[in-house]
């Protein structure tokens, strides 16, 4: 009894249908072009192929770029025009994210009717215009999820508002992944490759996989860590194992910091979730914290009064926060200096507002003293002498 050998590899083929009946159309136009008075010339072969085929080969690979053109100018700047009147912003993003795939698409088109005209699509071509029409579709889509990604944080959104950036992002990611999966599997199954028996081959050196996966595995599990906890949050300014900077990006591998360098410094989840991290963004108050030295010819009344105006300032500043701890306390006798501490926190943990906040105190503290007639102490030294020597030696 004969038996059927079933191939169950098969290959995808997505270019043939772009053919538009071309052979037909091409031959019934150009024969009357070879016979006319110029079939000669027009029937002369260049690189194997008639000089008629080729001209007119030409010709339609340009027409493709000029619609390319007039594709990008009129149509798309039109529907862009359009959204503007809308008021959802994601037809603005969804329509210039399809401007790129939609162009390429022309040129994958036209280079098909180019080699469909001059009679030289092989196999092999037609393999490769198949695998960039795959690569263009998915391109497009995964232009449209990135154009999309606001939906993901408002959806990230109604299960956690405070993490809605992060978790949407990592959602977006694992989808992109997957999309850029099935991708990959088309362009393979374009070449006959047999993706279900490639996938279920990896089973076999699936413990070398995972021996080589146990950081990229570690890192996965330190971005759940990390979105669990609530630890840190993109835009925080953080310190980790050493690296201190604000927080771009959470990962699903690693997490991105900007330091204050301006240097991007990407940190692999795993060290992050498993040591300290310093979280300076949610502390809400920052602290001052400063020794003043006055001169040792100040009084004691002078001293009492600076002390107690420093205090009754603080106490009444707008930056300082009343809910901290507020120390003013004449500290000690220096070697050059009477020694007042200070001690408080303003409201604010903003830099540029701290340093506004720091400022203006140190600039009331310079006053108090200068109002109270004393000055302030730096290092110096006293030489007494008991007795100058004689004129005469």
């Amino acid at each position: 009894m004969p038996t059927t050998e079933v191939n169950a590899t098969t290959s995808l083929d997505v270019i043939d249908g772009l053919d538009m009946n071309i052979h037909t159309i091409t031959q019934d136009a150009l024969t009357p072009l070879y016979n006319s008075s110029y079939g000669g010339f027009f029937s002369h072969i260049v690189f194997g192929i008639p000089l008629a085929q080729l001209i007119a080969a030409s010709v339609v690979f340009v027409l493709f770029l000029l619609f390319r053109k007039f594709f990008t100018l009129i149509v798309i700047a039109t529907l862009q025009n359009l959204a503007k009147y809308t008021t959802n912003y994601y037809d603005d993003r969804v329509i210039s994210a399809l401007k790129a795939p939609t162009r390429f698409a022309f040129i994958v088109i036209g280079a098909h009717l180019f080699f469909l005209i001059i009679f030289k699509e092989t196999e092999f071509i037609k393999n490769i215009l198949s695998t960039l029409v795959v690569y263009d579709i998915f391109w497009a889509i995964l232009a449209v999820t990135e154009a999309l990604r606001g939906l993901a944080h408002t959806f990230a959104g109604r299960f956690s508002s405070d993490l809605s950036k992060e978790v949407g992002n990592f959602i977006l990611t694992i989808l992109k992944i997957l999309i850029s999966g099935v991708g990959l599997g088309a362009m393979l199954q374009v070449w006959g490759i047999n993706v279900t028996a490639l996938v279920a081959s990896l089973g076999i050196g699936g413990l070398a996989f995972a021996l080589a996966a146990k950081d990229a595995a570690s890192n996965l599990f330190g971005s759940f860590s990390l979105l669990a906890d609530k630890s840190i949050r993109i835009g925080e300014w953080i310190k980790v194992n050493g690296v201190e900077g604000t927080v771009e990006d959470i990962g699903m591998r690693t997490t991105k910091i900007r330091s204050f360098g301006k240097s991007l410094i990407t940190v692999p989840n795993q060290i992050v979730a498993n040591n300290p991290i310093e979280n300076f963004s949610r502390r809400g108050v920052r602290r001052i914290k400063m020794r003043i030295g006055l001169t040792y010819g100040t009084s004691s009344t002078q001293m009492t009064n600076i002390v107690e105006e420093i205090k009754y300032m603080l106490h009444n500043h707008e930056g300082i926060s009343q809910k901290e701890t507020l120390l003013v306390n004449f500290e000690s006798f220096g070697d050059s200096a009477l020694n007042i501490f200070i001690y408080t926190f303003t409201a604010t943990s903003n830099w540029a507002k701290y340093l506004n906040t720091r400022e203006d105190v140190h600039l009331q503290i310079m006053k108090i003293v200068e109002s109270n007639h004393s000055s302030f102490a730096f290092p110096s030294q006293s030489i007494y002498v008991e007795s100058l020597p004689s004129s005469d030696s």
